[in-house]
């Protein structure tokens, strides 16, 4: 028996980390965004428009500028915040992103063409069940940010369109927690977006298919990746 441990056992292994105050720092103690971002993060805030929080802004600079991605996919636009912080940590890069609601991508389209100065970004308008079908090429990095029900819909074509070392991130996973709610205790109208997120987790959460990794940023992030044997037989 190793004793060591028992007896100098270090009482925060078994405490949550991700507290109020944990968030909070994150949010106020690593590098803000500046600029046009500031401008697009300030009126989403003003507006309630959900966009990704700093701390998954910070861990998707640092990724970007790891991975150095040279196409670039988000399914959910919004207003174009993540596309244009993207396009800044991946300034070579080219960028889609797919939106269907008419409010929100008006006012994308106002950012883009305001903030894109180097035209990094093209936004497709439409289901992008009905576009992803239609797109070419492979794809480094895949972002989901849009209907969590149909991330499972969308993994097999995201994944045909993911480049060898590629990576897809799935935003918002966690649903405030309501992942370990048992169904029929969750609200009716949100019971199909808790289906879908718990068919998207019964297919790559120890599939051997993927690598998966589950991130406590925001309302949770997923993170999948084709593993080696999979690239290889190009399943």
């Amino acid at each position: 028996m190793v004793l060591t441990y028992k007896r100098t056992s270090n009482p925060m292994m078994n405490r949550p980390v991700v507290k109020k105050e944990i968030v909070d720092f994150m949010r106020e103690r690593q590098t803000q965004v500046t600029g046009p971002l500031k401008n697009v993060e300030t009126f989403a805030h003003e507006n309630n428009i959900p966009i990704i929080p700093h701390e998954t802004v910070v861990y998707f600079q640092l990724l970007l500028d790891l991975m150095k991605p040279k196409r670039i996919l988000e399914i959910g636009t919004a207003i174009g915040f993540s596309a244009l912080m993207m396009a800044e940590a991946a300034s070579e890069a080219e960028i889609i992103t797919i939106d269907r609601n008419p409010e929100m991508i008006a006012l994308a389209k106002e950012n883009l063409a305001t903030y894109d100065t180097k035209k990094q970004i093209t936004l497709l308008e439409g289901d992008a069940a009905e576009l992803l079908p239609s797109l070419e090429g492979e794809f480094d990095f895949i972002f989901m940010d849009s209907a969590k029900s149909k991330y499972v819909e969308f993994l097999p074509k995201a994944m045909e369109l993911l480049s060898e070392n590629g990576v897809i991130i799935m935003d918002d996973i966690f649903q405030g927690g309501e992942i370990l709610i048992p169904i029929m205790e969750i609200k009716r109208n949100q019971r199909a977006l808790e289906r879908g997120l718990r068919r998207l987790f019964d297919e790559v959460l120890d599939n051997p298919k993927y690598h998966t990794s589950i991130l406590p940023l925001g309302d949770g992030v997923l993170m999948i990746k084709k593993r080696e044997h999979e690239i290889q037989t190009g399943i």
